[in-house]
């Protein structure tokens, strides 16, 4: 009798533990960059009753300054809604994504903790280069994508058009793709059936060792650092003692719950869930996100998959104005590395620049944002050099041994050197066809070589080109908005290193070299680049009481040269009169203090020329 019973128990558990996992649904929303993802996570949120009156915002969980202010996401940001269909209660999971290139990374992890995402489609704009990227991360990961045309109030938009890219695109028919507009709330009830129906619920064993994905991590400065998690099999419960995979660190679970607009404590994290752990962790490189979490005493033996380090695509010198301030500049930037795990960074010291550090970004918004947050959430004002990007050099003793370069400064003797290799990347290029001669001649002339072109449709194309990395940080973007009327999106993935010509560029300023404006150029441009920067520079630099030449360099040999003249105090203005040979003698007496003044003559650098290389075709 009493096996009989035991057998009901268990069977109604497991009954239980299946049904609840068959009301969970977790999902993301994807999108190019302002297509109207976080306006939209805000109507689920209001339709849901997940937020009150009180406190209804816009970009809700956008929950940064910076975020609200330029209108873009920058961080993940999951939040978990309970939604009534049918008579039946469903807990939904909504992880927003950025939609900008430069944080790629931060959607491929929220990607991986989702079953199911929402293909949002600017129906002024249509699809855009970062949608297709986007698309194809969800598809190689099998999500159900539910397609949704948004912005459909708009007077410019046309939504029978871009619907029907959308099913060349997807395969789908078209009554799939669901009409929205995320200011007006229409279409909300429409996508809430949609994730409910079409997005499977998660798969997972409660009774498994716990197997869980980090997805996202924020420092809290009581608390330490928050992991947002998935968890895939098992459950986490509080104080249970749990590991990290990749650092093979152990922690107990001081406290687990569910992300709602503010956290809610609870006794266990169970299959199927996202949740959030707090284990006193202080130290940014202990979290890795895409890090797998399980049990200490019975660990999984399959990790989550796409677990990767997170690789800069750009590197750029940042210094304090005051070299007093290089400790306090350490602690900022420990303590943004704790909000943002992708930012790379090591100490290293300029001769005109002092003590600073060599900062990696993963793009150029990656690291115009932080500089912004450093002087924002930490008042701290930097000087950033000339961003660069990492290359391979191998020696004529060694050439099968690739020594990493970070910074120009850091390459060795042209005579020893075997040869040089630049990352290369995949740029894949959407826009009208009346561009197409306009975008080529730019890609052409950035050294990119195209590799394909696809009509999308009869008034748009994708061009695919391999290009060097290099050749992009630069002012690559904003020429292209230019080229195209606004009228083209971006998208890159690294293709790998390949070998180039590559030389490095001097700026000699007074006759001293200013490592802080050398730079990695290709042979074929130095020449030209080294002209425009001495222009530009002599523009910038205000004049002095001597003369201060502006010299470009390849080695030893001066390329271009640029001179500031000196500022001439009139000294025989006091003559009224009187013989020559007194005039003569002021004269001699100032071109002897000009000599000597040149000599041990500071020239002060603005913040403006570090940056001049970004401008030189303005």
């Amino acid at each position: 009798m009493h096996e009989l019973i035991i057998k009901v128990s268990l069977c109604n558990i497991i009954r239980e533990r299946i049904r609840r996992m068959k009301h969970i649904r977790n999902f993301c929303i994807i999108a190019h960059i302002d297509h109207g993802k976080s306006t939209l996570a805000d109507r689920l949120l209001d339709f849901t009753g997940a937020v009150n009156e009180r406190e209804k915002k816009a970009q809700l969980l956008d929950n940064m300054d910076l975020e609200r202010e330029r209108g873009i996401t920058i961080k993940s940001h999951a939040i978990q809604m309970e939604y009534t269909f049918e008579g039946q209660e469903y807990v939904l999971n909504l992880i927003d994504t950025p939609g900008h290139v430069d944080f790629s990374y931060e959607v491929s992890r929220s990607i991986a903790a989702c079953e199911g995402a929402l293909l949002i489609v600017d129906a002024a704009q249509s699809i855009q280069a970062q949608t297709i990227s986007n698309l194809y991360l969800a598809l190689e990961n099998d999500l159900e994508i539910i397609p949704v045309l948004n912005k459909v109030d708009l007077p410019s938009a046309n939504p029978e058009e871009v619907t029907d890219d959308i099913v060349d695109l997807l395969g789908c028919d078209p009554d799939e793709v669901i009409h929205a507009s995320g200011k007006t709330g229409f279409g909300v009830d429409e996508i809430l059936k949609a994730i409910i129906e079409r997005i499977p619920a998660p798969q997972g064993d409660v009774d498994a060792p716990l197997q869980a994905l980090i997805f996202d991590s924020v420092f809290n400065t009581f608390r330490g650092i928050e992991t947002y998690f998935r968890v895939f099999n098992g459950e986490i419960k509080k104080g249970q003692k749990i590991k990290f995979v990749a650092t093979d660190n152990e922690y107990f679970a001081d406290e687990v719950g569910t992300l709602k607009l503010q956290q809610v404590v609870k006794k266990s994290v169970k299959a199927g869930d996202v949740g959030y752990l707090i284990t006193g962790i202080k130290t940014a490189k202990e979290v890795k996100v895409g890090d797998t979490i399980t049990d200490a005493v019975n660990p999984t033996t399959n990790i989550v998959e796409g677990f990767e380090d997170v690789k800069p695509m750009v590197f750029a010198g940042i210094y304090p104005v005051d070299t007093e301030d290089y400790e306090e500049l350490r602690n900022s930037m420990e303590k943004l590395q704790l909000n943002d795990a992708s930012l790379v960074f090591q100490p290293e010291s300029s001769a005109a620049l002092g003590f600073g550090f060599r900062c990696g970004f993963l793009g150029m918004l990656h690291m115009e944002i932080i500089q912004e947050r450093l002087e924002r959430e930490f008042n701290m004002t930097v000087i950033t050099t000339v961003p660069n990007v990492s290359y391979n050099a191998y020696t004529n003793k060694n050439p099968d041994k690739a020594f990493v370069l970070n910074n120009p400064s850091d390459l060795p003797d042209p005579s020893t050197i075997n040869r040089i290799e630049e990352p290369f990347i995949k740029a894949s290029i959407i826009t009208k066809s009346d561009f197409v001669g306009n975008v080529m001649s730019l890609c052409i002339e950035k050294r990119g070589m195209i590799t394909n072109q696809t009509y999308l449709t009869t008034d748009r194309v994708e061009l695919t080109f391999d290009m060097p990395l290099a050749e992009i940080v630069f002012d690559f973007y904003d020429r292209l908005k230019t080229v195209s009327k606004g009228y083209a999106s971006f998208d890159y993935t690294p293709i790998g290193m390949r070998v180039s010509k590559l030389v490095r560029l001097d700026i000699l300023l007074n006759g001293n070299s200013v490592d802080a404006l050398s730079a990695l150029i290709h042979a074929d441009n130095a020449q030209n680049i080294g002209k425009k920067m001495c222009v530009k520079l002599k523009e910038l630099i205000p004049r002095q009481q001597f003369d201060i030449p502006i010299q470009a360099a390849i080695g030893s040999k001066i390329i271009s040269r640029e001179t500031i003249k000196a500022l001439r105090k009139d000294v025989t203005a006091k003559c009224y009169g009187g013989d020559i040979s007194r005039k003569r003698k002021l004269l001699e007496k100032q071109k002897k203090g000009k000599k000597r003044m040149r000599q041990v003559g500071n020239v002060e650098i603005p913040q403006q020329a570090f940056m001049a290389v970004l401008k030189l075709n303005d």
